[in-house]
């Protein structure tokens, strides 16, 4: 949910303006409204943004540009050398110093490469054949023909060369201790200085947003704080030589976002920053996004085993255990996702690739609840069970966030501006009730023509002749057209796009099942040392691939389903701007 905030206008004389903004620091519950007027001008501001963005750069480096050069110019050298070294490969070990003694003799030695077919014994010696091809020498001639190709030779054998290649791994070490030298004796002031120069940001934004008045004798300050602040905060200004009005915001104010929500909920925070925070007068998505976000991340794994791997992958990052700077802080929702699938994998029978329903070693009692004991022999008609049900957990994910683009838009806009979006919710929410109702013979046959034909005439007022109170019926009704096309070619794209769930999960259980299989015929059916080892190598090495992949999809996936089909429907906009207090 989102935190309900007061607006607060400050005046205060200029002469006492600083203690009062050093007192609304130390309170830290103040987010100041921004002025984007002079921002970019500040030439203070923006001396200090460039420091930050210097220091930032140098954390996520842990070194200097120059430092980084150097090793980069040794990684060149070497890279270089080495393929140089596999060039010179062919033409043998010889002797620099011999072959400038051969110089300077008389003798010139050259050097080419010509197909075997194309090689004639008089033109020179061979020295290697590779492939197709035969290198071979010539001493005081040249070899005019278009089948030869004239090698250079670098002064270096190939031995020399890694030689070579061996020193320039040593200066490699070299530079990489220094680089860590430095990271090691920098960091923390870096870190330091990080956090005073951002602190000076964030004064010198509030002077900024600062309106002078009174001929600069006052100064007017905005900012917002969340109501259960309030009261500390009125203490500490009641001490203040300031004047000051508290009120609630209104739909025009930059009300800053605080979402207040509960353990669980809070995981999902992350992917709700992804996308934007909501407006004030929004609805916080996190708590529908959260169950939904892990039902679809544990539909997409669908194995149980991958789940209980990942309650130990997140168990131990939240402990400190293992660390994965990308992972940082994502212990708590990595167990959570890591429960869904480890249910939702057992629902669905899959254990790191096995398919527990069909497996004989596995207690008939504990198989009663998996999805395949629904339908018939694990299908609905002619479609397996777990894709109508992808379709089933699809519909209800759009209606109900049909359901609240309705509730929060009559909330923010009234009635008369969302007629429309109501006749378009009583017309799919309701034919999909009035649909079921009839197949479960809850309603008679006349009973549903009756509902459906009072639906689709309430909906039509709505969609089609009511849309927009005041305006030409007309130009209502073509609105109207136009927007059920919209909403038909699009609801069906929608639901159609929660097949995904079924496919990803579907895919995973099938690939693990063929690195089972593979492992089981290395095993074969007298495994011996060598078997056992292969067979682990296998199985282990495919399903932590199988994990990752199935992850990787696992979050892509859902994530989209929730940002385009989801937010889409539910008139989620995400353009407001997260609470910042101005703190140390």
């Amino acid at each position: 949910m989102i935190t309900e905030m007061k607006k607060y206008t400050f005046l205060v004389l200029t002469s006492a303006y600083e203690h009062f903004l050093t007192e609304l620091r130390e309170a830290g519950v103040v987010h100041i409204t921004p002025k984007a007027e002079g921002m970019a001008d500040d030439p203070e501001l923006q001396k200090l943004l460039a420091r930050a963005d210097e220091i930032n750069r140098l954390l996520r480096q842990q070194s200097p540009d120059q430092l980084l050069n150097e090793r980069a110019e040794v990684e060149q050298k070497i890279a270089a050398t080495r393929k140089e070294a596999e060039r010179m490969q062919i033409w043998g070990n010889f002797s620099s110093k011999r072959m400038q003694e051969l110089r300077e003799a008389g003798y010139t030695l050259r050097y080419y490469s010509c197909s075997k077919k194309a090689f004639q014994e008089e033109w020179g010696i061979p020295v290697a054949e590779v492939g197709s091809l035969v290198y071979f020498v010539t001493v005081n001639q040249a070899v005019d023909d278009e089948a030869c190709t004239e090698q250079m030779l670098n002064e270096k054998s190939s031995a020399e060369l890694l030689r070579d290649v061996e020193n320039l791994n040593g200066l490699l070490v070299a530079a990489n201790a220094r680089i860590e030298a430095w990271w090691k004796q920098n960091e923390q002031p870096l870190r330091d200085e990080l956090r005073d120069v951002e602190s000076r940001i964030n004064w010198q934004k509030v002077e900024l947003s600062t309106t002078p008045a009174a001929e600069g004798s006052l100064s007017l300050l905005e900012g917002f704080c969340p109501v259960d602040q309030c009261a500390a905060l009125d203490a500490r200004l009641a001490t203040l030589d300031c004047y000051y009005v508290a009120e609630a915001p209104t739909a025009e104010d930059q009300t800053p976002i605080k979402l207040h929500n509960n353990w669980f909920t809070r995981l999902f925070e992350c992917l709700t920053g992804m996308y934007g925070w909501p407006n004030y007068g929004e609805f916080d998505p996190t708590p529908i996004l959260g169950p939904f976000f892990l039902l679809f991340f544990a539909l997409c794994i669908g194995d149980a085993g991958y789940g209980l791997l990942l309650i130990l992958i997140g168990y131990l990052i939240y402990k400190g255990k293992l660390k994965i700077e990308m992972f940082d802080g994502l212990g708590g929702i990595i167990m959570a996702l890591g429960v869904g699938s480890t249910v939702v994998g057992y629902l669905m029978g899959g254990f790191f690739g096995i398919d527990l329903y069909r497996a004989e070693w596995f207690p008939e009692g504990a198989k009663a609840i998996m999805f395949n004991n629904l339908g018939t022999n694990g299908k609905i008609g002619e479609y397996d069970v777990m894709m109508v049900l992808a379709l089933i957990i699809g519909v209800f994910h759009i209606c109900l966030a049909m359901t609240i683009k309705a509730i929060t838009y009559t909330k923010r806009y009234g009635f008369r501006e969302t007629v429309s979006v109501w006749g378009w919710l009583l017309l799919i929410v309701g034919g999909i009730i009035t649909g079921v109702l009839a197949m479960t013979s809850v309603l008679s046959e006349e009973a549903t023509k009756m509902t459906l034909i009072v639906i689709g005439a309430i909906s039509a007022l709505g969609i089609f002749i009511f849309n927009k109170p005041g305006r030409n019926p007309l130009i209502n009704i073509g609105a109207g057209l136009w927007d059920t096309y919209g909403m038909t070619t699009g609801l069906m794209g929608d639901v159609l796009s929660y097949i995904r769930l079924y496919a990803l999960g579907l895919a995973g259980g099938m690939l693990g099942m063929a690195f089972n299989q593979l492992g089981t015929m290395v095993l074969g059916d007298a495994p011996g040392i060598g078997s056992w080892i292969g067979f682990i190598l296998i199985v282990t090495f495919g399903h932590v691939l199988n994990l990752l992949m199935a992850c990787l999809g696992a979050f892509v996936h859902p994530l989209r389903l929730t940002f385009v089909e989801y937010f889409k429907n539910a008139g989620y906009e995400g353009s407001g701007k997260k609470y910042q207090p101005f703190q140390k």
